[in-house]
């Protein structure tokens, strides 16, 4: 037998796909994008705490289907965990690149994280706590802390960059300012949020005020007046326009 037909014969001999199965896990997938997208809608309606028979309910649907896709709320709470991370991530990488200079680049992902955690806070909370002011969920979620944590540090490099660029440093320099830099904005909007959005504190009046706080330090040195204070950078506001097109 010739080395073609033999692999003519080899290659007739395999399994091929079955189309029902292909169709099958399709649907699957798709359900699961609904249920993802649904139980979002219902968390932000509801609230962190909202039980499984509720975010059913809301969604039109019962537990048990629920439960067949994501087997327990923890699993439910990582795949909109992903979501959340995967769209945040998307815009993030959106406004760094649109931006005309470093400062610029700061200042669009910080008005990004706000503008995102302030349109859903319930959501927000629900993937990386049990409640304002609480932990983690200890429910078994240790995807969920994994994937947080992958998306923190791809957040990280995103941020380095701008910082590399505009204060001349190595990347490994950055990347340890970038890394600070991600905790100080997780943290103050977190603070923002508990606050019931800081008494009035407005997304474009604290995203000003991250940024100059950030921009002011590491970079700020190297930019100095005669007296030796940090001086702010003198770029116009970028509006939301050209931030988000």
């Amino acid at each position: 037998m010739t080395v073609a037909a033999q692999g003519r014969t080899e290659s007739s001999s395999r399994p091929r796909p079955d189309g029902r199965s292909t169709r099958w896990d399709d649907h699957r997938a798709q359900r699961r994008t609904s249920l993802v997208r649904d139980a979002r809608s219902a968390i932000h309606e509801l609230g962190p705490g909202a039980s499984m028979d509720e975010i059913a309910a809301v969604a039109g649907t019962s537990k048990s289907i629920f439960y067949r896709y994501f087997d327990d709320k923890a699993g439910l709470r990582l795949a909109v965990a992903e979501s959340v991370v995967a769209g945040m991530h998307r815009k993030l990488a959106e406004a760094a690149h649109e931006a005309p200079t470093p400062h610029a680049a700061l200042r669009a992902m910080v008005r990004v994280y706000l503008q995102t955690i302030e349109r859903s806070p319930h959501v927000y909370w629900f993937v990386t706590r049990t409640a304002i002011g609480g932990n983690v969920p200890d429910d078994g979620a240790s995807g969920q802390v994994e994937a947080l944590g992958a998306y923190l540090d791809s957040v990280i490099t995103l941020v380095a960059e701008p910082a590399a660029q505009a204060a001349g440093v190595p990347p490994s320099t950055a990347a340890a300012w970038a890394a600070g830099a991600v905790g100080f904005v997780r943290g103050t909007g977190e603070w923002w949020l508990g606050h019931t959005l800081a008494a009035g504190l407005s997304r474009d009046e604290l995203t000003d005020q991250i940024t100059t706080w950030l921009w002011n330090g590491p970079v700020g040195v190297l930019h100095h007046d005669t007296t030796g204070r940090p001086v702010a950078p003198t770029e116009q506001p970028i509006t939301e326009k050209q931030e988000y097109r």
